[in-house]
């Protein structure tokens, strides 16, 4: 096991692996920023050393890879967690990790590359069994070829960045005319956001819902998956709410495409803990759409239900131990539900709401919390909104849905907005307690009622 493992991240998922570190006998070390520093976050406290990274901004603090390796060899540490965001998926800085004699928790950089650009991924997936929407066969040179793949396909399509994530450099087009306008508008999206101006395109299904599988492997050829999880509560292709297992799956399609995903990781010999996403369509069948290289955001459902601390084994597989566990192992009990619960106005289009937090509680029975905040932490403006994930578990899904209600509404947060009145009208709308949602149910249902409670 490693003696120090060094934190290239801030925030919630800091302190997560901070907390995963320490139960595992670790030392955690943190980089920060000069603005994280000034916050008062608990996290930083409980580490076992703290560098300083640079100024507020992400580009000059938490994405500058040779600082980060540096002050990682500075402290001693062996290993390296980027957890999400940021460097998470920078083969470039994985492969600057293993050069500097630093192990990069997460998988081999040739497999992030390949996984962590659509195209590719598609390709691997196919390859691999599993069904993937229809599209374009690689790159679009042009709008031109973009007009003819549309064509082949069918509208209404998507256009997407083949380095994209996070909802940026995605466009909707119902006709040819919407996808040459489009292709102008997405590429220098794409550019912009992640240096890469490539677009590929897909077949828009209509009516569709977002639903992940979470798999884990060793690296060697063996892997497990830990079920699904539904992400279809969004806006603008953000996910607010998730929620394991999917209310849309059966258990048939669950155990078939589960079984699917942690063969086609082990057959790419993935690493660590990873994502596979798939649109499920109104007929009940289910698409690969790409591959997320880490731990996902949500991940606390999913160890609600099956009992697997999956920020603990990507330390313990990145150490060289085998996996914690095998398939026959893992048991799914009940259900869990979780809320982003963002620093944001949902009255002024959720815009940021940077502060002090003058007092934070939350909490109940059957409900867990993770983040970084504590009474009078300031929120900076420089990074994105999250101040806590709060997750409901219960024996079915209703119990979990009554946990974590009771939670937001009990919650006492003072000194900036939250969007906690959004997540309990959601968790209290007929359509959401039937289960009866997709992609866009959320969008429209704040077009048609935008004001909060």
């Amino acid at each position: 096991m490693f003696h120090r493992v060094f934190i290239a991240n801030r925030g919630e998922v800091a302190a997560r692996i901070v907390r995963a570190c320490r139960e595992l006998g670790v030392e955690p070390v943190c980089g920060a920023s000069a603005a994280d520093l000034e916050a008062g976050f608990p996290y930083l406290e409980e580490a076992a050393a703290t560098v300083r990274l640079g100024p507020g901004p992400a580009a000059d603090s938490y994405l500058r890879m040779e600082t980060v390796i540096q002050a990682a060899k500075q402290t001693g540490c062996s290993a390296v967690h980027p957890g999400w965001g940021f460097l998470a998926e920078n083969p470039v800085f994985a492969a600057l990790c293993r050069q500097h004699g630093l192990v990069f928790i997460g998988p081999d950089p040739a497999v992030m590359d390949r996984m962590g650009r659509k195209v590719p991924a598609r390709r691997a997936a196919r390859a691999a069994g599993l069904p993937v929407v229809p599209g374009s066969e690689g790159i679009l040179r042009d709008a031109d070829e973009a007009v003819r793949a549309a064509e082949e396909v069918g509208y209404p399509v998507a256009l997407k960045a083949d380095a994209g994530g996070g909802g940026r450099g995605i466009r909707r087009c119902r006709d040819a005319a919407e996808v040459r306008a489009a292709f102008v508008e997405a590429a220098r999206e794409a550019a912009a956001a992640f240096g890469d101006p490539a677009l590929y395109l897909e077949k828009y299904l209509v009516g569709g819902r977002h639903v992940e599988f979470q798999v884990f492997g060793d690296g060697r050829g063996a892997a497990v998956h830990l079920g699904e999880r539904e992400c279809s509560i969004q806006r603008r292709h953000q996910k607010l709410l998730e929620e394991a297992p999917s209310p849309a799956l059966d258990p048939e399609r669950r155990a078939r495409f589960g079984r699917l995903c942690a063969e086609a990781a082990a057959r790419w010999r993935y690493a660590g803990a990873g994502t596979m996403e798939f649109l499920l369509d109104p007929d009940g069948e289910l698409w690969f759409l790409e591959m997320n290289t880490r731990l996902q955001v949500e991940h606390p459902v999913t160890e609600q239900i099956t009992g697997c601390d999956l920020a603990q084994a990507q330390i313990r597989v990145a150490a060289g131990q085998p996996l914690p566990w095998r398939q026959e192992e893992i048991r799914f009990d009940g259900h869990a539900i979780e809320a982003r619960l963002n620093a944001e106005d949902p009255d002024a289009d959720f815009r940021p709401q940077p502060g002090r937090v003058e007092r934070f509680r939350i909490g109940g029975p059957g409900v867990r919390v993770d983040t970084h905040l504590a009474d009078g932490c300031r929120i900076p403006p420089h990074y994105d909104s999250l101040l806590a994930k709060v997750i409901g578990h219960g024996p079915n899904r209703a119990a979990a849905i009554a946990a974590l209600d009771g939670a937001l509404a009990a919650a006492e947060i003072v000194g900036v907005p939250t969007t906690a009145p959004l997540h309990r009208r959601i968790l209290a709308h007929p359509d959401f307690r039937a289960g009866a949602y997709d992609t866009a149910w959320l969008g429209k249902l704040l077009e048609s009622e935008p004001a909060t409670p």
